[in-house]
């Protein structure tokens, strides 16, 4: 798959610019490093980019999942009037892809600035609809969700598009510190 060309995107809304998801690169650590500066965020994400160095590695990673064809992590802007790419005001991620794997995960944030103008669930919607498109010759055909049990905006988030609650994670320290919830969306076939 190229890293390079593959783009998706999800239209604006009456309240809210339309949405690019492209893959992460390295002119991207900086504002990374900016993002990853809320409290809110660093709470719910695994991978905190403390300072540039931090945030180029997390970056490299990203690449290497593209490039290794199991994780493939967007970077989400709001694309603006008269601009083909804006300021980074989220994540969006389809991971552990493995051929002939009937199901993967998905997962993503939103920038602080960037809560509560429907990024999260235009970029989630995006992504599901790239991965149950690109990967159906390979027997995807069921996207999973996980969140803390206390992410109360991912739980909402989850079901606006469609991923029913199917069952409860327990907790897993340190990466998953506290019980979460598994929630599921299966392609239409």
């Amino acid at each position: 798959m190229d890293v390079i060309t593959t783009r998706l995107t999800a239209a604006a809304t009456a309240s809210a610019p339309a949405l690019l998801l492209r893959p992460w690169r390295p002119a991207d650590a900086a504002d990374l490093v900016d993002l990853h500066r809320d409290e809110a965020l660093r709470r719910w994400v695994s991978a905190v980019a403390h300072d540039r160095a931090s945030a180029a590695r997390w970056v490299r990673d990203q690449q290497r999942g593209w490039e290794a064809g199991h994780r493939f992590a967007f970077a989400v802007s709001e694309v603006h009037e008269h601009t083909t790419e804006g300021e980074v005001v989220g994540h969006a991620v389809l991971k552990d892809v493995t051929p002939g794997s009937s199901s993967a995960e998905v997962g993503y944030w939103t920038a602080a600035h960037a809560r509560g103008r429907g990024v999260a669930p235009r970029a989630l919607e995006a992504l599901t609809d790239w991965a149950f498109t690109t990967f159906a010759d390979g027997g995807l055909t069921r996207l999973e969700l996980l969140h803390q049990v206390d992410n109360t905006a991912s739980c909402r988030v989850a079901r606006k598009c469609g991923y029913e609650l199917s069952s409860l994670r327990p907790a897993a320290p340190p990466e998953f510190p506290l019980e979460g919830h598994v929630h599921a969306r299966a392609r239409d076939l």
